[in-house]
């Protein structure tokens, strides 16, 4: 216990008050390993924006060049620029 963290006690005292274990508890339980949660394959932090998808895509040479040649953090580079261009083509532009 520490002062920026307040000992809270147990939620219940006689085990006997403990809630029923039913599947829907179970369900909804939050998996811990090693005192980290642990996400459920496919499942996602509460507020994250949905994953990217992976895709095969075929480059002209000098395009993958040019942005490889920028360092690390390429491939988002890469994804903003198409963004951008989504964005200005929906609103008309070309």
């Amino acid at each position: 216990m520490s002062a920026n963290r307040p000992d809270t006690g147990p939620i219940w005292t006689d085990p006997d008050d403990a809630p029923e274990l039913t599947d829907e508890w179970f369900a909804g339980a939050t998996v811990h390993k090693g005192g980290v949660v642990k996400r459920l394959p496919g499942k996602r932090g509460r507020g994250r924006k949905p994953a990217k998808e992976s895709v095969t895509l075929r480059l002209d040479p000098e395009v993958l060049a040019f942005f490889r040649n920028t360092g690390p953090g390429w491939q988002t580079r890469l994804n903003e620029a198409l963004k951008g261009f989504v964005s200005e083509t929906s609103k008309g532009r070309h």
